[in-house]
């Protein structure tokens, strides 16, 4: 259980980078490994400019990407839920940013997937997922990751993450994440993604690499300003098994 906790609070932050670019490693830190009895996990990230307004929302590009490994190749547990507060210093925007619908990407490759709303592209990156059937070696497999904007209605904003994964298996996996403003003293935005089970609860993500772009269709999707040095975030993740566990994530900036 001990094990399983670490894990959750490294692979929060990480994903959290990802999934909601509100805050990432800051230019030129070097990957980070947390070692926690067979386990491994590296995490590497970071958003430019570094150096942006101290009073006015600057457009940012966020790259982000992490690895799990187990020493003893066993297969890592699952991420289900990720509940992400962000700092109040950082912003999403999505309006005028050509939108997808989820039915449009479900259960399509990465080709019919670009080819359906490739307007609506945010971010690219890949992924791979480690898939273990009983009494077999775990299997790896790669897939192309695309970040689509749902859309905002109601105050509430929607991205999708596609991944579509071919041989030794077969399938698109696309989570949803939503993102609403969020007051909660040094935090101002909540995101909550929810990740579906990869053949039937066998998979997990074990690696990612992920770039927000900085403009699509003249829109900034993330913008930040550095009031105090700092970008912060608060994360809670759930596993399959229940487990759940929180940390923080801090990042350093320069205010001009």
């Amino acid at each position: 259980m001990r094990k399983y906790v670490a894990l959750i609070t490294a692979v929060g932050a990480l994903l959290a980078v990802a999934a909601v670019g509100i805050a990432g490693a800051a230019g030129g830190e070097t990957p980070v490994t947390v070692k926690v009895g067979n386990l491994e996990l590296t995490a590497n990230g970071g958003f430019s400019p570094t150096t942006i307004s101290k009073t006015k929302q600057t457009p940012i590009e966020l790259k982000a990407s992490g690895e799990v490994n187990e020493a003893d190749n066993s297969h890592p547990p699952a991420v289900r839920e990720l509940i992400i507060e962000g700092d109040k210093n950082a912003e999403v925007h999505v309006k005028g940013i050509p939108t997808c619908k989820s039915g449009q990407i479900q259960a399509t490759d990465t080709a019919a997937a670009e080819k359906a709303c490739k307007s609506a592209i945010i971010g690219e990156g890949t992924t791979t997922a480690q898939v273990a059937f009983a009494e077999q070696k775990p299997i790896n497999v790669n897939a192309k990751l695309l970040l689509f904007n749902g859309g905002e209605k109601g105050g509430k904003i929607t991205w999708f993450a596609h991944a579509y994964f071919s041989n030794p298996i077969s399938g698109a996996i696309v989570t949803t994440v939503t993102i609403t403003k969020h007051k909660n003293g040094r935090f101002g935005t909540l995101a909550v993604a929810k990740i579906p089970q990869i053949t039937g609860g066998s998979g997990s993500i074990i690696s990612f690499n992920l770039k927000i772009k900085k403009n699509v269709a003249g829109v900034n999707p993330i913008s930040a300003k550095c009031s105090d040095g700092k970008l912060k975030v608060h994360v809670q993740a759930k596993f399959e098994d229940g487990t759940k566990a929180e940390t923080e994530v801090i990042r350093a900036c320069t205010g001009k």
